[in-house]
């Protein structure tokens, strides 16, 4: 097997509840949150396109119809914006929609994990590499992180991590990497653990939730067993397949928002907004002033 092979298909797994963000997601996926005026998942989507992606494949669950209407045409909606003459807002409907064939869906039907969900995707993935993008985890940049790892992948091949760098005291809340020799657009993984005490972990480089994965991942990921929670661990899949294939690691020059915590949400919406040349200035006033009106009565109580 050619562990260079071009990648031209990612996984995206959207099959989660979303109980964090209840009552909100009682009735809508959390991926269709959203971040100014884009659906979360619509921004993972957009930096797999631009990373050179071809195919987009989601992983999905009962109640996520609305994530494939979103990506489907819209002829109803067209023709009313057209009588409005609204054309700046077609034109952006028609660049975010996907060419025909080039997004397929499969379903998990029950929550087993991580792990699971990309399982689910193997037989639309066939015997080629892979991208996986976590659509909670939505990147903040001059570009995408798949894109860098696309750099690191055309260099090296094998499997590649996107990762970023947290406080040393933080490593028990993330999946860590250790630091090897490095290579242009990164450096090779020497280790892999999942939430390593303070003082404990192999560095400070945690993953951000992109990878580049070798298909040999399905066969591990059918006899795995469940590990953390009950579930179907990815990292443990990958820490069986790092004893076979070489991995590698691309650090993101950008920042990347946890959108599945509120905290990561909320600073998403601030981050994008403030980048927008349209709302960016009024924004920017907003929240000085919000700010100051808070500092306020935080010193007067």
């Amino acid at each position: 097997m050619d562990p260079n092979r071009t990648v031209r298909k990612a996984v995206i797994p959207v099959a989660g509840n979303g109980t964090r963000f209840l009552p909100a997601t009682k009735a809508m996926p959390k991926e269709m949150l959203t971040i100014v005026d884009r659906p979360v998942v619509q921004y993972a989507v957009d930096e797999a396109r631009q990373a050179g992606i071809e195919q987009i494949i989601f992983v999905t669950s009962r109640n996520k119809h609305s994530i494939e209407d979103h990506f489907d045409d819209a002829p109803e909606l067209i023709s009313s914006l057209s009588r409005s003459g609204k054309t700046a807002q077609i034109s952006e409907l028609e660049a975010m929609l996907p060419t025909a064939g080039s997004v397929s869906f499969t379903r998990q039907q029950a929550p087993l994990g991580l792990g699971h969900a990309v399982w689910c995707a193997r037989d639309l993935i066939g015997d080629e590499p892979f991208a996986l993008l976590l659509p909670d985890m939505i990147s903040f940049g001059a570009r995408g992180c798949m894109a860098g790892l696309m750099d690191l992948y055309s260099t090296v091949g094998g499997n590649v991590l996107g990762v970023e760098q947290c406080a040393p005291e933080d490593t028990s809340s993330y999946g860590i990497v250790g630091k090897g020799p490095d290579v242009p657009h990164g450096f090779s993984v020497t280790h892999m653990v999942e939430k390593p005490p303070a003082g404990q972990a192999p560095s400070n480089f945690y993953l951000n939730g992109r990878y580049i994965l070798q298909p040999d991942i399905f066969s591990i990921l059918a006899r795995q067993q469940r590990g953390a929670g009950n579930e179907i661990q990815l990292t443990d899949a990958m820490l069986t397949l790092s004893s076979q294939q070489p991995f590698h690691a691309h650090p993101y020059d950008g920042r990347t928002f946890d959108c599945g915590s509120k905290q990561g949400f909320i600073e998403a919406n601030v981050a994008f907004a403030l980048a927008r040349d349209d709302i960016g200035g009024a924004v920017l006033a907003s929240v000085k002033a919000l700010v100051l009106s808070h500092e306020g009565r935080t010193r007067v109580a």
